[in-house]
């Protein structure tokens, strides 16, 4: 089996060496480069499966990279930087990134996570509920990976496909916020409901842009998250067909009723 490749991008040596180790004694082939340039160079020639991204380097910061990869792929990538900021993490997230760490950090944390990308990234959406999801204004199609808003398509990034993809495969349920978090980033991620709730911020931002309407993902304070059926579904399930059929029956039954008195 080809080994998992990891390019580390930081201008600090000490950073680099340490991500080194710890990723090379987990089994992963390391490449460091120390500006967002050189990282642009070797994506290129080196294909990695993910990038381990620092925010602050000279010249091309790791904003600057971060859109610029994003403009050509869905590489998986994991930003790390010493800004601890919530807004500087919804800034990473927002800008395409797949997950986010501060300085100093465990490295076991970082490999732990590294995995986690690798296996969500090249996962599958959930099998189940509907494929293609209509709302007023809004078209999820699952198989194709496509989401319009008016007649416009929003392009979704990969993590923000698989939270899609969990909650469509449950439409109509309540899913349990450890529930969420174990499956899209891992057991070792379920008690971190803040991330969690960053993630189906940027998800709303994205399918909801109209907030006067009624919220297409419920919140359940302290709970979790539901996915709100389309009226389609509603409208066309089966379960709507048979209480018709029954009403019909009753008719019947009536008329037959009334048709035994007269006589």
């Amino acid at each position: 089996m080809r080994k998992r490749l990891i390019l580390v991008v930081d201008d600090e040596p000490t950073i680099t060496r340490l991500i080194r180790a710890e990723l090379q004694s987990e089994g992963y082939v390391v490449i460091t480069v120390a500006s967002g340039e050189d990282a642009l160079v070797r994506l290129k020639e080196e294909s990695p499966d993910l990038v381990i991204l620092d925010l602050m380097m000279p010249n091309m910061g790791g904003f600057e990279t971060l859109r610029r990869i994003r403009s050509e792929s869905q590489l998986p990538v994991i930003m790390l930087t010493a800004r601890a900021g919530d807004a500087d993490k919804l800034r990473g997230l927002q800008s395409g990134a797949d997950d986010y760490m501060t300085k100093p950090f465990n490295p076991e944390e970082l490999s732990a996570r590294v995995a986690a990308v690798l296996r969500r990234s090249s996962g599958a959406l959930p099998v189940g509920g509907e494929s293609l999801m209509r709302y007023p204004g809004l078209t999820i199609d699952l198989d194709q990976r496509r989401v319009t808003v008016g007649d416009e398509e929003v392009r979704l990034s990969r993590t923000e496909w698989e939270l899609l993809g969990q909650l469509a495969g449950n439409v109509g349920r309540v899913m349990l916020h450890g529930e969420l978090l174990s499956r899209i980033w891992g057991p070792e991620y379920r008690d971190e409901v803040r991330y969690l709730r960053m993630w189906v911020s940027r998800l709303r931002a994205k399918l909801e842009p109209d907030t006067s309407r009624s919220s297409l993902i419920t919140t359940f304070s302290g709970i979790g998250y539901r996915l709100e059926a389309p009226p389609r579904a509603l409208l066309g399930s089966p379960a709507l067909g048979r209480p018709q059929r029954r009403i019909r029956i009753r008719r019947t039954r009536a008329h037959r009723c009334q048709s035994s008195e007269t006589s």
